[in-house]
């Protein structure tokens, strides 16, 4: 069946959507109320769950050219500098089947624009914001916020987390700030002190925060994320805005001087203010009918099992598999398709999350016993096979 298709948004769900559907044969118009295509942003990890979808796009030789293949993940207490659990990640290729990299935002962004640039069927709009959207037996009708309209056959909403089209078709309001924000910054890896150039994925756990820090573009620049508590602020609510150094700085002002020196050596940061919603609790979060949602726009969720990225990428994979099982049932078919073989992950993913950002910025006999259970069991729990080593997988 070969319908007209359209997607809101032109992030990485959006433009792995757009992939997705194409390779499966559907025509697709791409709407992004940017000018065009983003390329600010930070890092980015993925796991083989997520470089298993790429290597099966075609893209293994394009990941290679700008991401980082990292050793070793090394959870630390940035209390006192110690290791508390460590996971070799270079088997994961034996393990799942595909690596786990590190790679910046832009490049992962760049290597799907480039793929979809290539494919057949897609045509992009630029500078367009989607509004709201109506349906009927036999269609539907997008609206933008400048007036027009178009028609086709079904509608992927992949407009990010504050999506006002999800809002308008599932009528849930916006989502729930969760009482943290995520400071981002890159460093030249020249600026980075020698016991802090490793090809490696570091998490340290603090009091009421957490940082991680990886290599991203080919190993030049070092990417930290510095996530705190902050339950009351009136900080806005958008992101990449410019945040104080000092903050940062006070907040670790406690922790190991290996680790202050590092965040010291920051100017600039960029934040933002985190949210999401409960985890998914049917798969009628994800389609309605001929409208599927996907990425941030169905399930944000906290970064601390870092598949945020992950979850969108794999929702583009469930996308093209249902498309080419069930489109020739209809639109709607595929999309109730997609979201029933999602949905349960997903919600696993979003919980895990929560769980884990309340783990890394424990103090007292939780942190205890968090270090403990880390030294015990760190490989098994922090390389989760469930996550690793399920997902959908398109056909090359």
């Amino acid at each position: 069946m070969s319908s007209d298709l359209l997607i809101a948004g032109a992030g990485i769900a959006g433009v792995a959507a757009a992939l997705a559907l194409s390779r499966a044969g559907a025509r697709v118009d791409v709407f992004e109320r940017a000018p065009q295509l983003a390329t600010e942003g930070a890092g980015v990890q993925l796991g083989p769950n997520v470089t298993r979808i790429l290597r099966a796009w075609g893209l293994q030789e394009a990941l290679n050219a700008v991401a980082v293949f990292p050793e070793q993940l090394c959870a630390m207490d940035a209390r006192d500098g110690r290791v508390v659990g460590q996971v070799d990640l270079t088997t994961a290729a034996l393990r799942y089947g595909a690596p786990c990299v590190c790679i910046h935002r832009a490049d992962l962004q760049a290597l799907l624009w480039q793929a979809v640039h290539e494919a057949p069927g897609v045509q992009w709009h630029w500078g367009q914001a989607l509004q709201s959207v109506s349906q009927a037996a036999e269609g539907v009708t997008v609206h933008s916020d400048a007036g027009q309209t178009w028609d086709a056959d079904g509608l992927v909403i992949a407009d990010g987390i504050g999506s006002q089209m999800r809002r308008h078709v599932l009528g849930d309001g916006a989502p729930t700030p969760t009482g943290h924000i995520a400071l981002r910054a890159l460093l030249p890896m020249a600026d980075v002190p020698l016991a802090w150039r490793s090809g490696d994925v570091w998490v340290w756990m603090g009091v009421d925060f957490h940082l991680v820090h990886y290599p991203v573009r080919g190993g030049q620049w070092l990417n930290l994320v510095l996530v705190l508590n902050r339950p009351h602020t009136d900080l806005d609510p958008g992101w990449s805005l410019t945040g104080d150094a000092d903050w940062a700085q006070r907040a670790v002002a406690r922790s190991c001087s290996a680790l202050r020196d590092v965040v010291g050596r920051v100017t600039e940061w960029r934040y933002w203010v985190l949210a999401d919603r409960a985890p998914m609790a049917s798969a009628l979060e994800m389609a309605v009918g001929r409208v599927a949602l996907v990425g941030d726009a169905a399930h944000p969720m906290r970064p601390y099992l870092a598949q945020g990225a992950g979850m969108a990428m794999e929702d583009a994979a469930a996308l093209q598999a249902a498309w080419l099982t069930h489109a020739n049932s209809g639109v709607a078919a595929a999309w109730h398709a997609m979201a029933h073989s999602r949905w349960q992950r997903v919600a696993r993913v979003q919980q895990q999350s929560r769980r884990n950002g309340r783990i890394f910025h424990s103090a007292g006999l939780v942190r205890w016993g968090r270090n403990w259970a880390l030294q015990t069991w760190g490989s098994h729990l922090m390389d989760p096979a469930w996550l690793y080593g399920g997902g959908p997988v398109p056909k090359p």
